[in-house]
């Protein structure tokens, strides 16, 4: 018997305009927990894809356990023992959790008739083995993006795969859940599965990870032990050249008032007040971070600025222009950007090129109309070239590059770049590096600062409790829909933010 649970050999995979995997082996031993590292785009998911039958590779062969098997689709996957937590979830929102589970593969009782009963049991069982806590009862649509997750988890539980492919698993997670889900994959480790981490967070490798390969532009770099190398090294194999983890900047140059809140009220699509009583100003060459755990209404405030809901409470001036009740299109030619946490649902569409998306936001303006009254692709295309090129968006065929086909990374860096772009007075931007690799993730912090020091007031959302800190100029730290507390750069720790994050009730030192 092969020492090996996975040999993928000499795989290579293209697609339009890109190799996506150019002769790439890998081989994963029994029973440990493997990382696969490299730059958004560089082929992880695609290679990963191929292992779980979602592609099938134009050159090469995949042997699990020493034997060679075509994997031509998920279920002969599945079948062999491999399951795969997608980035996307993969979920039917109107579903139970168990509905999700056993979808295709529905338990019947003797008559044929569909029994639920046993596999809600089943999933009860894993949920508790695990400490994944999901009611197999409840509805996707009314649990946690971290719980959803471990649907995805007890999918491949259920099915009792031996090999499991996390495909960046803690993108969409705050960092408890972060937390928990490492202690899980420990626990899968001990129970004698296999696991692949594809992931771009280094400290996430060092902490469960014990051997790391990397891809780089879709060849493969090498394999290390984790133990045996710092996190430089792995960046540094990643990317190709050294990365800088902390930004330097120079002091604000603070302007005039540009985000005026005056204690607004904003309720979710349920009408409950997510946010509540809210004050806050933000200045021209200011970053403004909000520091907060998941759920405590950063995601309703955003909402409320950029107007997809409705401010029932309050006051809201950009640049002394009040705009609490104003159309999403009217705030955007007032001056308002919005990177949206959720890229997909709000920030781009997938189905438009890169050159349409490029121009969502504008396209009806003169300077993208012909002599004729047309709309004028070619500038579209103009427009997006510049973006690609200026934001280093990897793409297979440029402007004409189908979004939805892009890494994760990528799209987010042409959505950044589109906003940027715009020069809106405010930019609000939330979790800016979700998905990016160290390289981009260093890129797109120097972007964002270099707009701080041209004057531009930004506001940033992220759970990223480092990247708060090492951005912003001021932290207003957001607890049950209030801010708690607002502190200028190095007033106060990291732990410090931490608890007042955690508090329950709205601190004395709340100010705009």
């Amino acid at each position: 018997m092969s020492d090996y649970a996975i040999e993928m050999l000499n795989i290579t995979k293209t697609f339009p305009g890109i190799i996506a995997n150019d002769d790439v082996t890998l081989r994963v031993e029994k029973n440990e927990v493997h990382a696969l590292l490299g730059e958004n785009g560089a082929g992880k998911s695609t290679l990963m894809s191929i292992l779980f039958g979602a592609y099938e590779a134009d050159n090469g062969i995949i042997k699990i356990n020493g034997k060679e098997v075509s994997i031509k689709n998920p279920n002969v996957a599945t079948d062999i023992g491999i399951g795969m937590v997608h980035q996307h979830f993969k979920l039917v929102h109107n579903y139970t959790v168990t509905e999700n589970i056993v979808l295709g593969r529905e338990p019947r009782t003797r008559f044929h008739t569909l029994n639920l009963g046993i596999a809600e049991k089943k999933v009860q069982e894993l949920s508790d083995k695990y400490g994944l806590k999901v009611d197999p009862k409840s509805k996707i649509d009314d649990i946690s993006v971290g719980q959803q997750q471990r649907v995805e988890i007890l999918k491949t539980l259920y099915s009792d795969s031996q090999i499991i492919i996390f495909d960046e698993p803690t993108a969409v997670l705050t960092p408890q859940e972060i937390d928990e889900l490492m202690i899980i994959i420990k626990k899968l480790q001990a129970e004698g599965k296999t696991i692949i981490l594809i992931t771009h967070k280094l400290k996430e490798i060092k902490t469960v990870c014990d051997k790391c390969s990397v891809l780089r532009r879709g060849k493969y770099i090498g394999t290390v032990n984790v133990a045996d190398v710092s996190e430089n090294e792995l960046a540094s194999m990643m990317v190709g050249r050294a990365v800088k983890f902390e930004i330097t900047k120079n002091p604000p140059k603070i302007g005039k008032v540009m985000l005026d809140v005056q204690n607004i009220t904003v309720k979710d699509h349920n009408g409950i007040s997510k946010v509540k009583d809210l004050s806050l100003q933000i200045h021209e060459g200011e970053i403004l971070g909000i520091a907060g755990v998941d759920g405590n209404g950063q995601s309703e405030l955003l909402m409320g600025l950029c107007g997809m809901l409705p401010v029932s409470e309050g006051k809201i001036l950009l640049d002394g222009n009040d705009i609490t009740h104003e159309s999403i299109r009217g705030r955007i030619e007032k001056g308002l950007g919005h990177v949206p946490e959720d890229r997909h649902k709000y920030g781009m569409v997938k189905q438009f090129t890169l050159s349409e998306n490029a121009v969502l936001k504008d396209f009806y303006k003169p300077k993208y109309s012909t002599k004729y009254h047309t709309l004028n692709f070619p500038k579209f295309k103009e427009v997006a070239s510049q973006q690609i090129e200026d934001f280093d968006v990897r793409t297979g065929l440029g402007a004409d590059t189908v979004a939805g086909s892009l890494s994760g990374g990528n799209q987010q860096k042409a959505i950044i770049a589109r906003e940027i772009e715009l020069s809106p007075k405010l930019l609000m931007i939330a979790q800016p590096t979700r998905g990016l690799d160290v390289g981009a993730i260093e890129f797109i912090r120097k972007r964002i600062i270099e707009e701080r020091d041209k004057g531009q007031a930004i506001l940033l959302v992220s759970f990223e409790l480092d990247e708060i800190m090492n951005l912003c100029d001021r932290i207003a730290a957001i607890s049950h829909g209030h801010i708690v507390g607002i502190f200028n750069d190095g007033e106060v720790s990291q732990r410090e933010i931490g608890l007042m994050m955690a508090s329950s009730e709205k601190g004395e030192k709340d100010e705009g």
